[in-house]
């Protein structure tokens, strides 16, 4: 099972959801001074593919900024750059301000892995149209995502009934088919992007946005990294201290922890989040209709959880809403506090016997839009993160920590227990039990907590700051709720990172905003 609830930021198309209800090929490789060197054509987008989530080409900024896409060569394997290329989808608009006043290029990565900048920068681009005075802001699908040699495994229909099948086994004929499934997935997989499987890790996109810094012309890479994306830009950084320029890292990934441990954190992580949104409804003068206190909210969803693992009901037809899509849009739902209405209408339905919305908001965290057609999304997830990550988990494994997780999220718990399994069987060996981020003589780099994260949580921070070592991460701490925290809008977070990014001003170490 892929761990869906991992480091994602680009979950948070549903609300947009809500409201509207492959391999490339290789070519004859480059030597490296080449690539370095190669002019980019830069035309107006194209809509975004399937595997990037389709819909319509982005229209300009409400200013006139146009959108522009081009491609980049990378090798397919860096190891030996002249083995052949690989395509890397790329997105920019200008900067809006003086061409004097001009810093450079902006590259921002929001998160996943899995998610496409391609489509992502332009989604959520307004909240960056005052770093767009100084700079022109770059995204890009990284290796195996979206058009950048888009992992493929199973179609549509195999992974509605993928995402349909029980992840949380309670006996031995469940769990054959849970291992039945996940080994049929990672197989189509393997059938269908062997050949690029070995070369997606995250070291190798770090290696791109270095390539990709030297083509955009810039000396240095000015970066803001979103959830996965500040493992990549840690990543970045140890390979490539002397080019960082100026970065922040927002929802930051914990480089310390091992996958168990990390999924681990997300089960307390997600039950914050959840008990916060607990408390926020039935603080309400008008009352809460999911229940009368916290605990009564918690119980009620706990025990909507069981019935629907014995008898699923009615969801987007001809699909039924299982244990598995309930959890998965609660989780959902759970990523910025903008959703916490959606969840209070999706389980007041549920509790009625109508799962549309809850499956709505499950669909988001898939990458599948109202048409039954799925982005490449999970199957980048599951094929970075198993490149990455070299634990490979047994059964037993996940049984014996079954008790730590439950006491750590009555509702979460299992659900991310079981995914440790995800790699399990995987084809391609993984790189480490953590990432490496230790970057000396790197310049500083912002990085923001948010006390409420659930997806990455607020720990997190800290051990990414100490993680980077000294005089390099510098923390900061958001006190809210939801994924991230320049994208909430809060005017202390945003007036800290456009101070450092517009005007290079380091905020003081521990600097608080509520």
């Amino acid at each position: 099972m892929p761990n869906r609830l991992s480091k994602r930021a680009a979950a948070l198309s549903a609300a947009a959801v809500l409201v509207s209800s492959l391999l490339t090929g290789c070519a004859s490789g480059f030597v490296d001074g080449e690539l370095s060197s190669q002019k980019l054509i830069w035309n107006n987008c194209p809509a975004p593919s399937a595997s990037e989530g389709g819909g319509t080409a982005p229209s300009p900024l409400p200013n006139g900024g146009r959108w522009q896409c081009a491609t980049m060569k990378a090798p397919l394997n860096w190891d030996d750059p002249t083995g052949g290329t690989i395509d890397i989808a790329l997105i920019r608009v200008k900067a809006s301000g003086s061409p004097s006043e001009r810093i450079g290029s902006l590259i921002f990565n929001f998160g996943g892995p899995g998610g496409s900048g391609v489509t992502a920068l332009p989604a959520f681009a307004q909240d960056y149209e005052t770093l767009r005075t100084r700079y022109d802001l770059v995204s890009f699908d990284p290796r195996g995502v979206g058009r950048s040699a888009g992992v493929k495994c199973e179609d549509d229909q195999q992974l509605d009934a993928f995402f349909q099948q029980d992840e949380t086994p309670d006996n031995a004929a469940e769990l054959t088919a849970f291992l039945n499934s996940t080994k049929q997935f990672n197989s189509a997989c393997q059938k269908h992007s062997g050949r690029v499987l070995p070369y997606v890790r995250t070291t190798e996109a770090a290696r791109d946005m270095d390539l990709l810094r030297q083509v955009l012309g810039d000396k240095k890479l000015h970066y803001f990294g979103i959830s996965y994306g500040t493992e990549l830009g840690g990543v970045y950084a140890h390979l490539f201290p002397k080019s960082v320029g100026r970065a922040v890292l927002d929802g930051v990934v914990d480089p310390t922890q091992d996958p168990a441990q990390s999924a681990l954190g997300q089960a307390k992580g997600f039950q914050l989040a959840l008990d916060n949104y607990a408390r926020d409804c039935t603080s309400k003068s008008t009352g809460c209709p999911v229940g009368r206190t916290p605990q009564d909210v918690e119980n009620r969803i706990v025990a909507l959880l069981k019935r629907l693992d014995a008898k699923p009901i009615p969801g987007i037809f001809p699909r039924r809403l299982t244990q598995t899509a309930a959890t998965n849009g609660i989780a959902q739902a759970l990523y910025s506090k903008d959703f916490w209405g959606y969840l209070t209408e999706g389980l007041q339905r549920a509790y009625a016997g109508d799962g549309e919305v809850l499956m709505v908001l499950s669909d988001a965290m898939n990458g599948r839009d109202e048409n039954g057609q799925y982005s490449n999304l999970i199957p980048a997830n599951v094929a970075i993160n198993c490149a990455d990550e070299k634990p490979r988990y047994t059964p037993a494994d996940v049984k014996a920590k079954l008790p730590e997780f439950r006491a750590a999220s009555p509702v979460f718990g299992d659900f991310l227990a079981w995914g440790m399994l995800s790699c399990t069987g995987w084809p391609v060996a993984g790189a480490a039990n953590h990432p490496n981020v230790s970057a000396p003589g790197a310049p500083p780099i912002l990085v923001i907590g948010n006390t409420g994260d659930p997806a990455t949580p607020y720990e997190g921070a800290k051990r990414m700051a100490e993680a980077l070592g000294k005089g390099v991460g510098v923390e900061v701490t958001y006190k809210g709720q939801g994924h991230g925290a320049y994208d909430s809008r809060n005017k202390c977070v945003q007036s800290v990172v456009n101070g450092y990014l517009l005007n290079g001003k380091v905020p003081a170490a521990g600097t608080v905003c509520a």
